[in-house]
């Protein structure tokens, strides 16, 4: 016997709605590459969506139809989030950090038909433009008319904006119909395409919204630094427009300085970012002291926050850090790590070693941790497994790679490739990835461990540690050390012994190597495969 509930899509332009009807007087502000600030309201965006969706369809894209964005974030890339999905295409947010073969390859593979471009990033996309063959109209985002390009077939966002009215009704779309992408950032191989659905991003924007998830409400101003292209903003966008929380666009002003100047003039309450964003932001504030105080919660995710930047983040500046998980294969939010009522009575170092864990599930996500045969491991807090998640906002395969890929189990659980423990009380802390865990003599050593110890000490910046090869013990700890402007003298021997008391003697690494900056992935983790590159050809001494 079915259910006699209402057949009610679960489609993004009811969020859009949502946010028109009870907020339309709420702000989404962009910092724009000439450090002035756009600032429109709910309404504003409501009607452009509606505009933009007529720009589309006069363009000739069809439901299904893959349309790419390379800009950064800005209330015009808001508007594709909304228009692209609300005409049945897909909005493929692009990586603007990919190598030109690496941009060429997902445009490809995704077949984008339509590419909307900033202006300040066109001489990235052209690098790759030779390359690509299957896009039939280019968009330029804020660019000068008469702009020199090689790119054929350009029009202008505006110009196409204004050539049309705000009249448009919304489709009746089926709720499964693919609504984003994203590709992963292809630390093996080809990167793979993740492919939303209306009714995933609408269950994840309700799932991200629960209080003891990210708790957006009204009252929130929201600083979006991480990139629109990272996992559709970890859904922030949608999130605020359904809360009526107001959104914050730093554009391409993702430096330590303009982001501390955001957020002390615009009273931002909420702010999401990688670890190294918020690393540089911490010595920034240290060295130049502003009013952070309107902030409630540091959301940090991509990578795990070092605790001795969890603790100096509460304790110096009095900054609540909400450490949250997640994967583009998760759209990507998958735990958070709140206290909870029964972590009242810790004392500060007892609730920094449990923020410093990535949490506890959010309600929709279901976790299991496994061996290498696939058997589910307790919750104890000390068994090591590999993470496995399942939900209504993970995805079940890899575009156009069906039945292919094997991290996807027989039983509808996706292989996340982390090894992690779970408490007894449901709080993963991640100890590595598969591929960076360090095998020596035999017993496992975790990178991830080691690192957050390090960067413990107050003269290590960034630390970053690999394995290389070993005659007597196979693998052995190597550590890539970036130190503090004040660091003065530090060497090797006074790294080993402040962690001499803080893990297993064998831990140690056998070498230290100190560099000027630790190479990222294009979403601000450490890459660490550059790391091995560089040690193989030589240059880490």
């Amino acid at each position: 016997m079915q259910g006699l509930m209402m057949d009610y899509p679960l489609t993004l332009d009811r969020i859009l709605e949502h946010a028109n009807k009870l907020f339309p007087h709420k702000r989404i502000s962009t910092k724009q590459p000439d450090g002035s600030i756009h600032r429109y309201t709910y309404a504003d965006l409501y009607k452009r969506v509606k505009r933009l969706a007529n720009v589309l369809q006069k363009l000739g894209v069809k439901q299904g139809d893959r349309v790419g964005t390379f800009a950064w974030n800005g209330y015009q890339h808001v508007e594709m989030y909304f228009g692209i999905p609300a005409i049945g295409a897909v909005c493929h947010t692009l990586n603007i950090r990919l190598f030109p073969d690496q941009l060429a390859y997902v445009v490809n593979h995704a077949e984008d038909k339509v590419v909307f471009i900033d202006a300040t990033l066109l001489p990235l996309f052209e690098r790759a433009s030779d390359k690509i063959t299957t896009v039939e109209q280019y968009v330029l985002v804020n660019a000068p008319q008469g702009i020199e390009t090689k790119l054929p077939n350009i029009v202008h966002y505006e110009d196409l904006m204004a050539d049309v009215d705000d009249d448009f009704e919304w489709l009746k779309l089926d709720e499964n119909t693919a609504m984003g992408m994203c590709y992963t950032s292809g630390t093996t191989g080809n990167p793979k395409g993740a492919l939303y659905s209306h009714r995933s991003m609408f269950l994840h924007t309700i799932g991200e919204n629960q209080a003891n998830a990210l708790g957006l409400t009204e009252a929130d101003s929201v600083l979006m630094v991480v990139p629109q292209f990272h996992a559709m903003a970890w859904g922030l966008p949608y999130a605020c427009a359904y809360s009526g929380a107001e959104m914050f666009m730093p554009g391409p002003h993702l430096k330590p300085e303009p982001l501390a100047e955001i957020i002390a003039t615009e009273k931002i309450t909420v702010a999401a970012g990688v670890p190294s964003i918020w690393n540089g932001l911490y010595h920034e504030l240290r060295q130049n002291p502003r009013d952070i105080s309107s902030v409630r919660a540091l959301i940090v995710g991509g990578s795990a926050m070092p605790r001795s930047l969890i603790k100096a983040y509460e304790k110096d500046l009095h900054v609540n850090v909400l450490h949250a998980w997640g994967m583009t294969e998760t759209s990507p939010l998958g735990t958070v790590s709140k206290l909870q009522s029964h972590h009242a009575n810790l004392t500060d170092e007892e609730k920094w070693d449990i923020k410093a864990k990535q949490g506890y599930v959010v309600p929709g996500i279901e976790m299991r941790i496994v061996n290498d045969e696939g058997e589910e491991l307790p919750w104890d807090g000390t068994t090591m497994g590999e993470v496995q998640v399942r939900g209504p906002w993970v995805v079940r395969d890899y575009y156009k790679l069906e039945g292919s890929s094997n991290q996807f189990t027989k039983d509808g659980w996706f292989r996340t490739g982390d090894v992690a423990t779970i408490s007894d009380d449901g709080y993963m802390q991640i100890t590595d990835r598969t591929k960076d865990l360090i095998k020596s003599g035999g017993e496992w050593i975790s990178s991830v461990e080691l690192e957050n110890t390090l960067m413990a000490h107050p003269a290590v910046r960034e630390a970053a540690v690999i394995a290389i090869p070993d005659e007597r013990w196979a693998e052995r700890p190597l550590a890539a050390i970036v130190l503090t402007e004040d660091a003065g003298d530090i060497t090797a021997d006074d790294l080993r012994e402040f962690l001499l008391p803080k893990v297993a003697k064998f831990w140690i690494p056998d070498k230290f190597v100190f560099i000027a900056e630790i190479p990222k992935t294009s979403v601000g983790k450490f890459d660490k495969k550059v790391l091995r590159r560089r040690y193989t050809a030589g240059e880490l001494g």
